[in-house]
C-alpha cells in the first residue's frame, strides 16, 4: 500500500499524513493494516492500536491502563531543560502519577547522572513504566503509593514533575471518544473542579521545585493554590499552541 493510498483512507483522521507514515513505518501487510483502519474509524487512537508511541527521544509503550503520551507534554521536558541547562546536573527527580513513565524516563535520558522515583497508584500502570524504562535505557525506581500518602522515607528531591489528572469530573464526558473511551478514567478525572491534585501536591511536594503540566486556562487557580502554600511562581511556559501548559513553583524548605 503506498503512502497517499493510506492517506486516503485515513482522511476521517485530522493527521491522516501523520498516521499514514506511522503505520508505514511498522511494516504491516494490507490486511493488517485495514484492520487497524477498521479500528481507527470507531475512534480508536492509534497508538493504543500498535500498543506504543513515540515521545520526546523515546518511544513508549501504551495500553488502556495509560495516560496516551501527547506532544503537549513535551512542554514539561522543555520547561525542565530551560531552568536546569546543565546536562551533568545529578537531579533527584520525583514524578507524581508517573503513568506510563514517560515525563521521568525522557528527563532520565536527557540528564545521564540524574535519578528518579515514580509514583502512581495504579500498580497496571507501573508495570507499563517498567517495561518503558528498561526498552529506553534508564532505570528510575517505581513505587505503588496515592500521592496524597506518600512513603515517609521516601526522602527529599531536586524536583518535582507531574501531569495530574485535571478534568472536571462532569467535563469527562464531554471529552473526544479516543480520550474518554481510551484512556484510563484515573488518569483523567482531576475531582469536582479538577484541581483535586493540585492541592495534594502544593501540600505535600518534597522538594523546592515543582513542574507541573496544567489544562487550558487553569493557570490562575493553580497559582492561587500554590501560593497559599508559600509556593512562588519561578515560569510558566506554552506549549506547541500557544496555551500556558507548564506551570513553575519555587519553594524555601
Amino acid at each position: 500500500m503506498t503512502f497517499e493510498e493510506l492517506k486516503k483512507l485515513l482522511s476521517f483522521s485530522e493527521s491522516a499524513s501523520v498516521e499514514a507514515r506511522w503505520i508505514l513505518d511498522e511494516n504491516l501487510s494490507d490486511s493488517d493494516i485495514y484492520k487497524i483502519i477498521e479500528r481507527r474509524k470507531i475512534g480508536e487512537p492509534l497508538s493504543k492500536i500498535l500498543g506504543h508511541r513515540g515521545f520526546w527521544r523515546g518511544d513508549f509503550i501504551v495500553d488502556e491502563n495509560v495516560l496516551d503520551p501527547r506532544a503537549d507534554s513535551e512542554t514539561l521536558i522543555q520547561a525542565v531543560l530551560e531552568k536546569f541547562p546543565n546536562k551533568n546536573h545529578s537531579l533527584r527527580i520525583l514524578d507524581l502519577g508517573t503513568g506510563s513513565g514517560c515525563l521521568l524516563i525522557s528527563l532520565l535520558m536527557e540528564y545521564p547522572n540524574a535519578t528518579g522515583v515514580g509514583v502512581d497508584i495504579s500498580q497496571k500502570a507501573l508495570e507499563i513504566a517498567q517495561k518503558n524504562a528498561i526498552k529506553n535505557g534508564v532505570a528510575p525506581k517505581f513505587i505503588l503509593s496515592d500521592m496524597a500518602k506518600l512513603p515517609k522515607d521516601l526522602g527529599a528531591f531536586d524536583i518535582v514533575i507531574s501531569n495530574p489528572p485535571y478534568i472536571p469530573t462532569k467535563e469527562i464526558e464531554t471529552l473526544d471518544k479516543n480520550v474518554k473511551d481510551y484512556d484510563p478514567l484515573m488518569a483523567l478525572d482531576g475531582g469536582e473542579d479538577g484541581l483535586k491534585f493540585y492541592r495534594i501536591i502544593a501540600e505535600k511536594a518534597p522538594a523546592p521545585v515543582v513542574f507541573l503540566e496544567i489544562g487550558k486556562g487553569q493557570e490562575k487557580e493553580v497559582q492561587k493554590i500554590f501560593e497559599e502554600k508559600k509556593w512562588r511562581l519561578w515560569g510558566a511556559k506554552r506549549d506547541f499552541s500557544g496555551i500556558i501548559r507548564v506551570l513553575i513553583f519555587k519553594k524555601d524548605l
